[in-house]
């Protein structure tokens, strides 16, 4: 078993197809119109987000996974189709159907995705406009400008690769993501989409899927907003021609976990690198809490403060805040005389106080850092977390003022 990342930007994913175009659909100049092409008897997982205003296309990709195997997935940019009510469903419904109905498909057998401005009815016209010309551009070598193509705030284009080992065979998976604001996904304005050419049974893919999003998409937040529009999705084409993986604790599934939680976690870390004007990548890590969900409630209480958050990007070693939003964490029956605190190597609290050898100093070197490690001990157990964050600056609120201008 072995997992190596490509010292390619990319590597085609056989049994996969991309296509994109320029449909004007809130961009001029640029393509925001993205299709992917499975092939026949490929296998498809998706986490959505949690929002209870999720947009119509989450809505309708979910009934359609449901029902059939897609043939097609179907992006655009620019346009979140959330917040419309009735018409945006029957808006997406009108957009599957002109991929299906041109591609010769089901309209059952595409999903859709949007991403974009809120509350904005979809220009449906302009899909149908553009989708013979869109069918027509199919390529499996597609993955940089369909990674391009779906960015919206991004200042640069996720994507990655990986080879991997199943059965003796090299397996190749590639995913591409969006995001840079509106980010605390809520999976069970984030977008993913990730392909293997592995053979993987349905219910093993969505587990595996799963697992992969809790440890990174699930695992970050910009803003601590969650989107109206976060999906994530893995294909399985089987065109490596590997029998399929259907058992959990073979040695072929722990490959092809390794490999898709690797792929997630880098593009994960690539969405909070690309944070709306962030400059600092963080990372905050709770230790010794008493299970999981203490431990990340924790951590997000801190990778959530805009006090925090300001504080960092200023270079600031202001620790307090840091010590206050520990405080707010909701942990019952906190002993603050068991809690210490580092930034970097550099503990700034201990026994719950200030620590006797802690000097500003030594705080701001840490805090002028690109990358940043906040690290807990709550000195309750033996359970850690992490979630990767980013710092507030100047740009960001310039960013989201502007954003429908």
């Amino acid at each position: 078993m072995s997992e190596n990342k490509t010292e390619l930007s990319f590597l085609p994913v056989p049994g996969v197809r991309l296509a994109t175009i320029g449909a004007g659909i809130r961009y001029q100049g640029r393509d925001d119109l993205l299709a992917l092409e499975l092939a026949p008897g490929a296998t498809t997982a998706a986490v959505f987000t949690r929002n209870a205003f999720c947009a119509a296309p989450v809505m309708l990709a979910r009934h359609h996974l449901s029902q059939t195997a897609p043939r097609y997935l179907l992006v655009n940019s620019g346009n979140a189709n959330a917040g419309t009510g009735a018409r945006g469903l029957d808006d997406t419904r009108a957009c599957c159907a002109a991929l299906a109905e041109a591609a010769g498909c089901r309209p059952e057998e595409v999903l859709p995705f949007s991403t974009g401005v809120i509350g904005e009815p979809l220009p449906v016209a302009r899909f149908e406009a553009a989708m013979p010309a869109l069918l027509e551009r199919f390529e499996a070598a597609a993955w940089p400008d369909a990674a391009r193509a779906i960015m919206t705030t991004d200042t640069v284009p996720k994507l990655c690769s990986r080879t991997f080992e199943i059965d003796g065979r090299q397996a190749t998976i590639t995913g591409i993501a969006k995001g840079a604001g509106m980010i605390c996904p809520d999976m069970a304005t984030m977008l993913a989409f990730i392909a293997t050419d592995a053979a993987v049974a349905p219910e093993v893919l969505q587990g595996c899927l799963k697992a992969a999003a809790d440890r990174s998409f699930n695992a970050i937040s910009i803003d601590g907003d969650t989107s109206t529009n976060d999906a994530c999705v893995l294909a399985a084409t089987g065109a490596l021609g590997n029998a399929p993986i259907v058992d959990e604790t073979s040695t072929d599934y722990a490959a092809l976990q390794a490999a898709v939680e690797s792929v997630c976690v880098e593009l994960a870390t690539a969405i909070v690198r690309d944070g709306e004007g962030a400059t600092k990548l963080v990372t905050v890590r709770v230790e010794q809490a008493r299970d999981r969900d203490e431990a990340r409630r924790v951590a997000y209480t801190i990778a959530h403060s805009p006090l925090v958050k300001t504080a960092l990007f200023a270079s600031d070693p202001n620790w307090g805040r840091i010590l206050a939003a520990v405080g707010r964490a909701g942990v019952e029956n906190l002993v603050i005389e068991d809690v210490d605190i580092w930034l970097g190597e550099v503990r700034i609290v201990e026994a719950g106080g200030r620590a006797a050898d802690y000097t500003e100093q030594a705080g701001a070197a840490v805090m002028a850092e690109s990358e940043i490690l906040i690290r807990v001990a709550l000195g309750r157990g033996t359970v850690d977390a992490e979630v990767l964050t980013c710092d507030f600056s100047y740009d960001y609120v310039r960013i989201n003022a502007e954003y429908r201008s």
